[in-house]
Parts: C-alpha cells; sequence; structure tokens
C-alpha cells in the first residue's frame, strides 16, 4: 500500500450483514407478537387485505433501514471483527426463521 492509499474497511459491509439479520430477527419478533397480542394485531394492520403481517413487513424493513444507516455511518471508516459479526448474524437470522415458523411460534404461545 502506497502512502496515498487508504486502508481497506470492513465496516460498511458488516453493517449490511448484521443489519439484515436483524431485520429477519425484527420480522420474527413482530410477527409472533401480532400472533399473540390482537391489540397489536390490529396496530398493524395497514393494509386490510393482509391484515397484520402488512404492519409487520413495513415495520420490519422500516427497522432494517434504520439500523443498516446507522451502522454503516458509525462503522464506515472501521475494521470490525467479522466473526463477531457473522455469529451474531447467524443467531439473529435463526432466531427470526424460528419465530416465524407456525410449530415454534404455537409452542411459545401455549396453543
Amino acid at each position: 500500500m502506497t502512502a496515498n492509499e487508504a486502508p481497506i474497511t470492513n465496516g460498511r459491509g458488516a453493517a449490511a450483514i448484521l443489519a439484515a439479520a436483524a431485520g429477519c430477527f425484527a420480522l420474527g419478533v413482530l410477527a409472533l407478537a401480532g400472533d399473540a397480542s390482537p391489540a397489536l394485531a390490529a396496530r398493524l394492520k395497514f393494509w386490510a387485505p393482509t391484515g397484520p403481517l402488512s404492519g409487520v413487513t413495513d415495520v420490519a424493513i422500516l427497522f432494517w433501514l434504520i439500523l443498516w444507516f446507522g451502522l454503516s455511518r458509525l462503522w464506515r471508516d472501521r475494521t470490525v471483527s467479522m466473526t463477531r459479526v457473522n455469529i451474531a448474524s447467524i443467531l439473529l437470522f435463526v432466531g427470526g426463521v424460528l419465530l416465524t415458523f407456525p410449530p415454534f411460534m404455537d409452542l411459545l404461545q401455549g396453543k
């Protein structure tokens, strides 16, 4: 590397990975909460034909985008531990998938 070259950082890529996984987890949490709470389900009904799923997806996408923007600004010039980001992302993604799996959702709700 020459004196004029900036060091290569991975912060923005790490932010994208972690934010996507957190968005998946948020989707799972909102899906479970909307299914478990009629009051929350009514508040998440943004478009009547799809019911609360419209709000669940809209809020999860908004959460993902805000987190991605914030983390990418925070980490833009940093090199972060991809091992930690990847482990956290895998855990968040698996948690999100489990929370949207109907038998698991029913088990958590005692149905």
